[in-house]
């Protein structure tokens, strides 16, 4: 039941996301040459997502489609699976600011590695091999 209240806003939003930002801005913004800015753009916006980690998988389809450089799509990922705003409030009143704190500046760097690793794994007939499976 949860999943009918959440995939159809998720849907809306891929497609006003997939309308309004032009192929061309989110290569400039998270695409292969966007260095710190991409990873920065990535982990703000998973970062601030809502939702259950299902709906991340739609939107990081989108972002893939869109040109978006792939450890910046799993930075997008990590962030929205463990820094998500919210959960990072309920933490700091639950455990206290200091378990929070530390588990978000650990969380950081590890998010970062993982996505770099990942795409380093991945050699080029791979990585090519998801970017035309992604369902548009």
């Amino acid at each position: 039941m949860e999943m009918l209240s959440v995939i159809p806003p998720i849907f809306i939003l891929l497609g006003l996301l997939d309308v309004w930002v032009q192929r061309e801005t989110m290569i400039k913004l998270m695409g292969e040459k966007s260095g710190i800015i991409g990873i920065l753009i990535a982990f703000f916006l998973g970062s601030a997502a809502a939702g259950p980690l299902y709906a991340a998988f739609p939107v990081a389809g989108v972002l893939l489609h869109k040109g978006s450089k792939f450890s910046n799509v799993l930075i997008f990922i990590g962030a929205w699976s463990t820094t998500k705003i919210p959960m990072l409030l309920f933490e700091a009143s639950s455990m206290g600011w200091k378990f929070m704190i530390t588990r978000f500046l650990i969380n950081i760097p590890g998010i970062i590695l993982i996505a770099f690793i990942t795409e380093r794994l991945l050699n080029e007939k791979e990585k090519q091999y998801i970017y035309d499976n992604i369902v548009s």
